[in-house]
């Protein structure tokens, strides 16, 4: 969904799908797709295109296995350096579908507050119809952020829509909360593997205390609850979403990394 504002390149050479992107003028490759044999093989190949292209070779978003494994394919070679700011939260599930305990207490009260004053919300699940609620939904909330095109908000919202426009062939699964017929707050997400899910996108509308709180909780209930972990994704620097996150008590952080050469 993101492939238009990180301009995605890709190619399959070999077992391999690599994946080149740019972000602000800058180009990089993601980590490459594929089995551990092979690897310095393919490497030479990205590092080459990069020269060959008169772009600084790097990865980004490098999880820390496959730090090991760049190692072992070429020993010496690399640099990598953590990214706080790309770090994925994971929790358990029944952590954010039940809310219990004194560390979720907040939370409940967030939740139950809303149930109490919007007791007439409803919770839908995302149809090809409630994609297209969702589009206008994200009109409005760039025109309340005031988005210029091009700026970080707008990239956002166009890959919101791009997914929306596409919901079926990517495979994601989502939810909505409406109250008197106006949508307040969508998500959607998939399963990332057999027991982890992964959210990709949350949106609430402004005004309305308990609004994400809400949507968390039902989405995660409804959709995923047979997933054991459910990953919520990085918070990209952001202090509020940050805080936001942390607030759910994640049970351990998946690294990021970027890797350069060694100069």
């Amino acid at each position: 969904m993101w492939r238009k504002a990180y301009k995605i390149q890709w190619t399959v050479e070999g077992n391999y799908l690599c994946v080149k992107a740019c972000w602000e003028g800058v180009k990089f490759f993601l980590p490459p797709f594929g089995p551990k044999e092979g690897l310095s093989e393919i490497l030479d190949t990205m590092i080459q295109h990069a020269k060959e292209n008169d772009f600084t070779f790097s990865l980004q978003g490098v999880e820390a296995f496959m730090i090991e494994w760049l190692e072992e394919a070429k020993p010496g070679y690399f640099t990598s350096k953590a990214v706080r700011d790309n770090f994925d939260y994971v929790y358990l599930a029944k952590d954010l579908i039940e809310l219990k305990g004194r560390k979720f207490h907040t939370k409940k009260n967030h939740v139950n507050s809303f149930r109490k004053k919007y007791s007439n919300y409803e919770y839908v699940p995302m149809t090809e119809e409630i994609t297209k609620d969702c589009i206008e939904f994200m009109q409005e909330w760039c025109d309340d952020r005031g988005c210029v095109k091009g700026d970080d908000l707008d990239c956002e919202r166009n890959a919101i829509v791009e997914a929306m426009n596409n919901f079926t062939v990517l495979g994601f699964q989502g939810g909505a909360i409406f109250i008197d017929g106006k949508m307040v707050a969508f998500s959607y997400g998939e399963m990332g593997n057999d027991d982890t899910a992964v959210i990709h996108v949350e949106k609430g509308r402004m005004g309305i205390n308990g609004v994400y709180s809400i949507i968390n909780q039902e989405f995660c209930a409804r959709t995923f609850s047979q997933a054991m972990y459910i990953n919520r994704e990085e918070d990209m620097g952001i202090e509020g979403l940050r805080k936001a996150k942390e607030s759910y008590h994640p049970i351990k952080m998946i690294e990021k990394y970027n890797v350069r050469l060694k100069l």
